[in-house]
Protein backbone atom coordinates (compact mmCIF):
# COMPACT_ATOMS: atom_id res chain seq x y z
CA UNK A 1 0.00 0.00 0.00
CA UNK A 2 1.52 3.08 -0.83
CA UNK A 3 0.83 6.28 1.23
CA UNK A 4 1.01 9.70 1.22
CA UNK A 5 2.26 12.15 4.06
CA UNK A 6 0.79 15.98 3.74
CA UNK A 7 2.85 17.83 5.95
CA UNK A 8 0.91 21.46 5.17
CA UNK A 9 0.07 24.84 6.63
CA UNK A 10 -3.47 25.62 8.09
CA UNK A 11 -4.79 28.86 7.70
CA UNK A 12 -6.20 29.72 10.60
CA UNK A 13 -10.42 28.94 10.59
CA UNK A 14 -11.01 29.11 7.21
CA UNK A 15 -11.97 25.40 5.74
CA UNK A 16 -12.10 26.75 2.15
CA UNK A 17 -8.62 27.94 2.34
CA UNK A 18 -7.46 24.93 3.49
CA UNK A 19 -9.21 23.25 1.18
CA UNK A 20 -7.99 24.98 -1.92
CA UNK A 21 -4.19 24.43 0.02
CA UNK A 22 -4.40 20.62 0.34
CA UNK A 23 -5.51 20.75 -3.78
CA UNK A 24 -2.58 22.44 -4.94
CA UNK A 25 -0.42 20.20 -2.68
CA UNK A 26 -2.01 17.27 -4.00
CA UNK A 27 -2.97 17.23 -7.51
CA UNK A 28 0.70 17.04 -8.99
CA UNK A 29 1.03 13.55 -6.73
CA UNK A 30 2.07 10.05 -8.02
CA UNK A 31 -0.29 7.76 -7.98
CA UNK A 32 -1.32 6.48 -4.09
CA UNK A 33 -3.57 4.80 -2.22
CA UNK A 34 -3.97 6.77 1.01
CA UNK A 35 -3.51 10.67 1.51
CA UNK A 36 -3.28 11.57 5.25
CA UNK A 37 -3.86 14.93 6.52
CA UNK A 38 -2.92 16.64 9.65
CA UNK A 39 -5.02 16.97 12.85
CA UNK A 40 -8.21 19.77 12.12
CA UNK A 41 -6.45 20.31 8.87
CA UNK A 42 -9.32 22.55 7.91
CA UNK A 43 -9.46 24.82 10.95
CA UNK A 44 -5.90 24.62 12.53
CA UNK A 45 -6.17 23.01 16.14
CA UNK A 46 -9.24 25.39 18.44
CA UNK A 47 -8.85 24.42 21.63
CA UNK A 48 -12.56 26.23 21.78
CA UNK A 49 -15.02 25.60 18.42
CA UNK A 50 -17.63 27.47 19.01
CA UNK A 51 -18.20 29.37 15.89
CA UNK A 52 -14.70 27.46 14.24
CA UNK A 53 -16.47 23.34 14.20
CA UNK A 54 -17.94 22.47 11.32
CA UNK A 55 -21.28 20.54 10.96
CA UNK A 56 -20.67 16.49 10.43
CA UNK A 57 -22.20 16.74 7.28
CA UNK A 58 -19.86 19.43 6.20
CA UNK A 59 -18.32 20.80 2.59
CA UNK A 60 -14.93 19.70 3.69
CA UNK A 61 -15.80 15.89 4.43
CA UNK A 62 -17.62 16.01 1.39
CA UNK A 63 -14.43 17.22 -0.66
CA UNK A 64 -13.05 14.37 1.06
CA UNK A 65 -15.28 11.99 -0.35
CA UNK A 66 -15.17 13.72 -4.25
CA UNK A 67 -10.89 13.48 -3.72
CA UNK A 68 -11.07 10.03 -2.62
CA UNK A 69 -13.50 8.97 -5.44
CA UNK A 70 -11.43 11.24 -7.93
CA UNK A 71 -8.09 9.74 -7.05
CA UNK A 72 -8.98 6.71 -6.32
CA UNK A 73 -7.39 6.38 -2.71
CA UNK A 74 -8.61 6.89 1.05
CA UNK A 75 -8.55 10.10 2.47
CA UNK A 76 -7.70 10.67 6.15
CA UNK A 77 -7.47 13.54 8.49
CA UNK A 78 -9.40 15.00 11.34
CA UNK A 79 -11.70 17.91 11.47
CA UNK A 80 -13.35 19.94 14.32
CA UNK A 81 -17.08 18.68 14.31
CA UNK A 82 -20.01 19.83 15.95
CA UNK A 83 -21.97 16.79 15.66
CA UNK A 84 -25.63 17.94 17.05
CA UNK A 85 -24.38 20.04 19.21
CA UNK A 86 -21.49 17.86 20.90
CA UNK A 87 -18.08 18.99 19.51
CA UNK A 88 -15.60 16.53 18.63
CA UNK A 89 -12.03 15.91 17.29
CA UNK A 90 -13.30 13.94 14.43
CA UNK A 91 -10.75 11.12 12.66
CA UNK A 92 -12.34 11.03 9.56
CA UNK A 93 -10.75 7.72 7.10
CA UNK A 94 -12.90 8.07 3.72
CA UNK A 95 -12.37 5.53 1.13
CA UNK A 96 -12.63 5.71 -2.73
CA UNK A 97 -16.11 4.02 -3.00
CA UNK A 98 -17.29 7.00 -0.60
CA UNK A 99 -17.86 5.40 2.75
CA UNK A 100 -16.98 6.68 5.99
CA UNK A 101 -15.29 5.79 9.09
CA UNK A 102 -14.47 8.07 11.81
CA UNK A 103 -12.62 8.10 15.67
CA UNK A 104 -13.10 10.64 18.06
CA UNK A 105 -10.29 11.44 19.74
CA UNK A 106 -9.85 9.96 23.54
CA UNK A 107 -7.51 11.58 25.08
CA UNK A 108 -8.49 15.42 24.94
CA UNK A 109 -5.84 17.53 25.66
CA UNK A 110 -6.01 19.09 28.81
CA UNK A 111 -3.55 21.41 28.80
CA UNK A 112 -5.11 23.68 25.91
CA UNK A 113 -8.76 22.82 27.59
CA UNK A 114 -9.68 20.94 24.98
CA UNK A 115 -11.58 18.64 27.29
CA UNK A 116 -13.50 21.37 28.28
CA UNK A 117 -15.44 21.83 25.26
CA UNK A 118 -14.94 18.53 22.93
CA UNK A 119 -16.40 15.28 24.16
CA UNK A 120 -14.43 12.80 24.32
CA UNK A 121 -14.52 9.21 22.20
CA UNK A 122 -14.81 5.77 24.23
CA UNK A 123 -13.83 3.51 21.35
CA UNK A 124 -10.51 2.18 19.14
CA UNK A 125 -11.82 2.10 15.72
CA UNK A 126 -9.66 -0.01 13.44
CA UNK A 127 -10.61 0.63 9.29
CA UNK A 128 -9.13 -1.90 6.65
CA UNK A 129 -7.75 -0.42 3.53
CA UNK A 130 -5.59 -2.62 0.56
CA UNK A 131 -5.26 -5.34 2.50
CA UNK A 132 -4.08 -3.72 5.63
CA UNK A 133 -5.66 -2.93 9.17
CA UNK A 134 -4.81 0.46 10.72
CA UNK A 135 -5.84 2.16 14.05
CA UNK A 136 -6.41 5.51 13.87
CA UNK A 137 -5.48 7.65 16.58
CA UNK A 138 -5.45 11.12 17.13
CA UNK A 139 -2.54 14.04 18.65
CA UNK A 140 -2.44 13.35 22.21
CA UNK A 141 -3.22 9.75 22.19
CA UNK A 142 0.78 9.17 21.27
CA UNK A 143 1.48 9.36 25.00
CA UNK A 144 -0.73 7.42 25.99
CA UNK A 145 0.40 3.25 24.77
CA UNK A 146 -1.76 0.96 26.52
CA UNK A 147 -5.17 2.82 24.76
CA UNK A 148 -2.97 2.17 21.30
CA UNK A 149 -1.80 -1.65 22.20
CA UNK A 150 -1.41 -4.04 19.39
CA UNK A 151 -3.69 -7.03 20.68
CA UNK A 152 -3.34 -8.73 17.28
CA UNK A 153 -5.82 -6.62 15.47
CA UNK A 154 -3.83 -3.85 13.44
CA UNK A 155 -0.82 -3.93 11.42
CA UNK A 156 -0.26 0.46 11.36
CA UNK A 157 -1.23 3.79 13.64
CA UNK A 158 -1.92 6.58 12.05
CA UNK A 159 -1.11 9.78 14.37
CA UNK A 160 -2.76 12.67 12.92
CA UNK A 161 -1.74 15.78 15.16
CA UNK A 162 -1.28 19.57 15.98
CA UNK A 163 1.97 19.08 18.25
CA UNK A 164 4.10 22.19 18.78
CA UNK A 165 7.45 23.06 17.70
CA UNK A 166 8.69 22.78 21.83
CA UNK A 167 8.10 19.21 22.29
CA UNK A 168 8.55 18.04 18.64
CA UNK A 169 11.41 15.43 19.71
CA UNK A 170 8.89 13.90 21.87
CA UNK A 171 6.38 13.18 18.90
CA UNK A 172 9.41 11.96 17.05
CA UNK A 173 10.57 9.43 20.11
CA UNK A 174 7.07 8.22 20.69
CA UNK A 175 6.43 7.73 17.05
CA UNK A 176 9.50 5.27 16.89
CA UNK A 177 8.43 3.69 20.18
CA UNK A 178 5.04 2.89 19.40
CA UNK A 179 5.95 1.20 16.07
CA UNK A 180 8.83 -0.97 18.27
CA UNK A 181 6.56 -1.89 20.68
CA UNK A 182 3.71 -2.92 18.32
CA UNK A 183 5.24 -4.32 15.91
CA UNK A 184 3.52 -2.24 13.38
CA UNK A 185 3.93 0.19 10.65
CA UNK A 186 3.19 4.27 12.04
CA UNK A 187 2.10 7.27 10.22
CA UNK A 188 2.68 10.13 11.70
CA UNK A 189 1.18 13.33 10.08
CA UNK A 190 1.74 17.11 11.50
CA UNK A 191 1.12 20.55 10.73
CA UNK A 192 3.89 23.37 10.09
CA UNK A 193 3.48 27.14 10.50
CA UNK A 194 1.89 29.06 13.57
CA UNK A 195 -2.02 29.48 14.92
CA UNK A 196 -3.02 32.00 17.70
CA UNK A 197 -1.67 30.01 20.25
CA UNK A 198 2.03 27.95 18.96
CA UNK A 199 4.52 27.63 16.47
CA UNK A 200 4.47 24.13 14.72
CA UNK A 201 7.50 22.50 12.65
CA UNK A 202 6.65 19.42 11.51
CA UNK A 203 8.26 16.26 12.37
CA UNK A 204 5.89 14.07 9.81
CA UNK A 205 7.17 10.49 9.05
CA UNK A 206 6.53 6.90 8.13
CA UNK A 207 8.18 4.66 10.79
CA UNK A 208 8.69 0.49 10.12
CA UNK A 209 8.33 -2.12 12.66
CA UNK A 210 12.46 -1.87 13.64
CA UNK A 211 11.51 2.00 14.11
CA UNK A 212 13.38 2.70 11.05
CA UNK A 213 12.21 5.99 9.33
CA UNK A 214 11.05 5.26 5.81
CA UNK A 215 10.43 8.92 4.63
CA UNK A 216 10.12 11.91 5.94
CA UNK A 217 9.42 15.14 5.30
CA UNK A 218 11.74 17.97 6.26
CA UNK A 219 11.14 20.28 9.00
CA UNK A 220 8.90 23.72 8.49
CA UNK A 221 8.72 23.12 5.18
CA UNK A 222 4.84 22.09 3.31
CA UNK A 223 5.70 18.36 1.94
CA UNK A 224 3.93 15.53 0.94
CA UNK A 225 5.71 12.28 1.03
CA UNK A 226 5.08 8.72 0.01
CA UNK A 227 6.41 5.71 1.02
CA UNK A 228 4.87 1.70 1.05
CA UNK A 229 3.43 -0.41 3.84
CA UNK A 230 4.65 -3.92 2.78
CA UNK A 231 2.35 -6.54 4.24
CA UNK A 232 4.48 -9.41 3.66
CA UNK A 233 7.57 -7.99 4.71
CA UNK A 234 5.69 -7.25 8.17
CA UNK A 235 4.36 -10.62 7.98
CA UNK A 236 7.69 -12.47 7.66
CA UNK A 237 9.09 -10.53 10.23
CA UNK A 238 6.40 -11.01 12.86
CA UNK A 239 6.35 -14.84 12.47
CA UNK A 240 10.37 -14.79 12.68
CA UNK A 241 10.16 -12.80 15.55
CA UNK A 242 6.46 -13.01 17.36
CA UNK A 243 6.70 -10.27 19.82
CA UNK A 244 3.02 -10.09 20.07
CA UNK A 245 2.73 -12.96 21.67
CA UNK A 246 4.13 -12.14 24.89
CA UNK A 247 2.22 -9.45 25.66
CA UNK A 248 0.61 -9.25 28.83
CA UNK A 249 -2.94 -9.09 29.10
CA UNK A 250 -5.34 -6.89 30.26
CA UNK A 251 -8.52 -4.93 30.08
CA UNK A 252 -9.14 -1.27 30.15
CA UNK A 253 -12.05 -0.08 32.47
Amino acid sequence: MKVTLLQCDIVWGQPSENIKKAEENIKNLPQTDLIILPEMWSTGFASAPEGIAEKADSKTLEWMQDTASHLNCAVAGSLSVNDGGKYCNRFYFVKPDGSVFYYDKHHLFTYSGENKHYTAGDKRVIVEHCGVRILLEVCYDLRFPVWSRNRGDYDMIIYVASWPETRVAAWKALLVARAIENQCYVAGVNRVGTDPACVYSGGTALIDPYGNTLVAAKDNTEEAVTSVVDMDKLNAFRQKFPVLNDADTYLLK
